[in-house]
């Protein structure tokens, strides 16, 4: 994500990296590269090297057009969408220029043109049990939380409350369909993805707060991810490395990757990336594909979702065989399919208005999630951030929220 100058003496970022980047991509013909500046050259990025907060507020306005309409608009080339917007899209929000929002698209250039390390793809050293999820459970317990593991949230307990005009959320019904139990606490977050938030956020709620109704607005979108696990090493370009590949050296392309020649727009070579769970001595590169959209293959148009898990491997590998010179020799191992019918929400023009707030109407109740209000798309990152607000929020209620336990406290007794 930088650039050296020199001799190696200056390292250049944000926004030459990504110029250079630009100018120097083989996916784009001379003609489409000066058809894109002029696109880009007009858009808030511009304003927002001076003035990000101001280039922010501009991109947002954009989120009732399409990235397709604005970028066409401004000069940019269809095949520009074709070959390198789409895939980036997909990767994105699982979705195409022509149906995703010019505001999702230009908030990821934004970050990328003001901040060098934006940028840089991160990837976990190896499993998120063991590299995400794990610390966190440490952290919650080294704090004297729980974590109920395997009890669901079956319902949000509240009561009126007449000082206020709204509810108020007394506890939460957890565990089987079987058996259940009621946890109580000072401020409850919902820290949910949309699905799980149109199930448990109640109807009444719904129906009578305009800020928890709009999420009903919000659809998730279907993905399908793919592993495949062969006996060497597959991403490989150069000649020379390709016969390393056939032995025991670890080679190929260590980072995120996109396509436009693949019905897996996005994938990676874990065993490169993230070596430190997925590397195993023996074998080779395990390919992690995600295919967007799975109800409509980008380049083959197939429908992967009712296809049968061994029917979506062969078609898998055989793009990978097409892809990879490197790959066609080799041996596939092993695979795993997980199919999720709704994921990230579908970042359509328009529906950025129906993202609530972290702090709800509700003095006690908060939300958390990719989907919720802050100035990211819906992903991992817009999660951490999401999470990060709603924490603010809480923070800034605790006074209140004290008060309202020493009142309860208090009618309690008498």
């Amino acid at each position: 994500f930088r650039f050296p100058l020199f001799d190696g003496k200056v390292n250049v970022g944000a926004p030459f990296h990504g110029l250079k980047a630009f100018f120097t991509t083989p996916q784009l013909s001379a003609k489409d590269k000066l058809a894109n500046s002029l696109a880009l050259g007009t858009s808030p990025i511009v304003r927002a090297l001076f003035d990000p907060e101001g280039g922010m507020e501009d991109v947002k306005k954009l989120d009732n057009v399409s990235f397709s309409e604005w970028f066409l608009s401004h000069g940019g080339s269809r095949e520009s969408i074709n070959r390198m917007w789409d895939p980036i899209a997909y990767a994105l929000g699982f979705i195409d220029c022509d149906d995703i929002s010019a505001r999702c698209m230009l908030t990821i250039f934004q970050f990328f043109a003001t901040k060098t390390d934006a940028s840089s793809i991160r990837m976990l050293a190896g499993s998120p049990e063991n590299y995400l999820l794990g610390p966190i459970v440490e952290y919650v317990k080294q704090k004297g939380g729980k974590i109920h593991l395997r009890e669901g949230c079956k319902e949000v307990l509240y009561e009126d409350d007449p000082s206020l005009g709204v509810p108020r959320v007394t506890g939460l019904r957890i565990g089987k369909l079987s058996e259940t139990k009621v946890v109580t606490a000072d401020a409850y977050v919902a820290a949910l993805d949309v699905p799980g938030a149109k199930r448990l956020i109640p109807t009444e709620w719904k129906q009578t707060m305009r800020l928890f109704g709009d999420i009903d607005k919000l659809v998730g979108v279907p993905v399908i991810t793919v592993q495949l696990r062969y006996d060497t090493w597959v991403t490989e370009l150069n000649e020379e490395n390709q016969k390393k590949a056939k032995g025991v050296e670890a080679v190929g392309l260590d980072n995120l990757l996109y396509s436009a020649d693949a019905d897996f727009s996005c994938f990676a070579d874990l065993a490169l990336t993230s070596p430190w769970d997925y590397y195993k001595e023996g074998e080779g590169s395990l390919l992690q594909c995600v295919i967007t959209p799975p109800e409509k293959g980008a380049v083959t148009g197939n429908d992967y979702l009712p296809m049968d898990k061994d029917k979506i491997v062969k078609l898998m590998d055989q793009q990978v065989r097409k892809l990879f010179p490197s790959a066609r020799n080799a041996e596939l191992l092993w695979s795993s399919i997980v199919k999720i019918g709704q994921s990230l929400y579908r970042e359509e023009p328009g529906l950025d208005a129906f993202r609530p707030d972290q702090k709800t109407p509700i003095s006690n109740f908060f939300l958390a999630g990719s989907y919720t209000k802050q100035d990211y798309i819906d992903s991992m990152e817009g999660a951490t951030l999401s999470g990060r607000l709603c924490a603010a929020r809480v923070v800034e209620a605790s006074a209140s929220l004290s008060a309202n336990k020493r009142e309860q406290e208090i009618t309690m007794k008498t």
